[in-house]
């Protein structure tokens, strides 16, 4: 019975950190090998014959890879983010600044950048995102005993903060504008005056409408925000039919694992509507309102630790890349229910894509890595 009493199983599991929080993810991830073998049969009778074992097995491997950044970014004190975050930011600049001209163009975006030798693409603004968090939460938690004049404000919070957006902005707005709200929300609970992002709205209203109208891929905007407040047919209007039809055929309960019949219609039913491919299969109940828990669950504990740590760094940087994560996830999931125009965001840790959920699972290793850090404080203190 002592030993019962004494069983801790965060001895066990070799962790200090957030076992919720490590449960959540383990679930999306099945869900994610679950979803992307069920919908990826059309694409592989496409691309290797009708073999969708393939992809089943690379998306394995790609989530026991992410398990690893994942366990070693928590293994690293978080402090050490805070050394480092302005070289960060620097080389998320230049890797925007080089995607912007020499990226990877596709859809008239240029998105991506590729690493030829290892045949590996990524998205620079994955890395930006990241990187300006861990920024913003060094410069904010600097000005929480000082009140910080307009001037600093500007240039070590605002400037940084609209570069990142105006360079993500002329290829992928939608990713600009989920950094813009995810920023603004740090302001906020970093105690920013109002006056000052009053004036720092403006000026990111500013930005993000000058790429709005001068960007090549303006055209496709006005195309997608006019499909989404018309009727007329069109390639967004059919992706969005196809999943409000693959959400109605799937009800409360679903059609179960392996019976959806829309995944044959649904534009990208692995990635950009596999919210609505999982409603099909498993129903509202738990393909929709059990992923919509889980992502809230996730939120939730990082503002528990944001209330449990002791340094504005660590809480900032928790609930700061926990917002980012769930705020994208929810933009998915309401293009997927017509609440808002096509955006072509993906659902973290469940879409399918390499780059993208490694650097997911290097965010949710470093909200990790803080929940370490408060779980080993509390416990000396008791």
């Amino acid at each position: 019975m002592e030993a019962i009493k004494n069983f801790d199983i965060r001895t066990r599991i070799k962790t200090k950190a957030d076992l919720i929080i490590w449960a959540i993810v383990i679930i999306l991830s099945l869900t994610s090998l679950i979803a992307i073998y069920s919908s990826t049969g059309s694409l592989a009778y496409r691309v290797n014959g009708g073999h969708p074992e393939r992809f089943l097995i690379k998306r394995l491997i790609i989530v026991v890879i992410g398990f690893l950044i994942m366990y070693i970014a928590h293994t690293i004190n978080y402090t050490y983010y805070k050394r480092f975050a302005n070289i960060f930011l620097i080389i998320s600049v230049l890797l925007l600044g080089y995607t912007l001209f020499f990226g990877v163009t596709l859809n008239e975006g240029s998105r991506w950048i590729s690493i030829p030798v290892v045949n590996v693409t990524f998205q620079s603004s994955d890395v930006a995102k990241l990187a300006l968090i861990i920024y913003l939460s060094a410069q904010l938690s600097k000005f929480q005993n000082t009140k910080g004049e307009f001037t600093q404000i500007l240039l070590w919070i605002f400037l940084p903060t609209g570069i990142v957006c105006g360079l993500i902005a002329p290829a992928n707005l939608s990713t600009a504008l989920i950094i813009a709200v995810c920023s603004g929300m740090m302001f906020f609970i970093g105690r920013i005056q109002f006056s000052y992002l009053a004036i720092m709205g403006g000026v990111l209203i500013i930005i993000l409408t000058g790429a709005f109208m001068f960007s090549g891929r303006s055209q496709t905007w006005q195309n997608r925000i006019s499909n989404f407040t018309s009727s007329e047919k069109s390639v967004e209007s059919y992706q969005v039919t196809q999943a409000k039809m693959a959400i109605a055929k799937g009800g409360l309960l679903g059609k179960g694992p392996g019976n959806s019949t829309q995944r044959n219609f649904l534009p990208h039913a692995y990635s950009d509507t596999i919210y609505a491919f999982l409603i099909e299969e498993y129903g509202l109940i738990v393909g929709g309102f059990g992923l919509v828990f889980l992502y809230l669950l996730l939120l939730w504990r990082s503002i528990v630790i944001f209330r449990k740590c002791p340094y504005a760094f660590g809480a900032f940087l928790a609930v700061g890349l926990s917002f980012t994560l769930v705020f994208q996830a929810f933009i998915h999931m309401a293009v997927n229910v017509n609440l808002l125009p096509v955006t072509g965001q993906t659902l973290p840790l469940i879409s399918k894509g390499g780059s993208s959920v490694w650097f997911t699972c290097l965010t949710i290793g470093v909200i990790l890595s803080v929940s370490k850090f408060v779980n080993e404080n509390h416990k000396e203190a008791a």
